[in-house]
């Protein structure tokens, strides 16, 4: 079941309908908010976050196959 956002619509259909002109709306409120020098710092910083979490995931992702499988004893 989808949440309805506030104009009664589903949440996840309001999202997927983002459109070029609305894109360029929220861009342009950002800039104007976060000037023209900050948007990249953003970006950059949002990038570094992703890559270390992919990161992480990888280095747990070995940890996990290095650990053997511990094995009951029918004891």
């Amino acid at each position: 079941m989808l949440m309805e956002g506030l104009t009664g619509a589903p949440i996840g259909l309001f999202i997927g309908s983002l459109g070029t002109q609305e894109l360029v709306i929220i861009l342009l409120i950002a800039v104007l908010i976060f000037g023209g020098r900050k948007i990249p710092e953003i970006f950059r910083g949002f990038g570094e976050g992703i890559r270390e979490f992919k990161k992480s995931m990888k280095d747990e992702d070995k940890a996990a196959a290095e650990k053997p499988e511990e094995v009951k004893s029918s004891s």
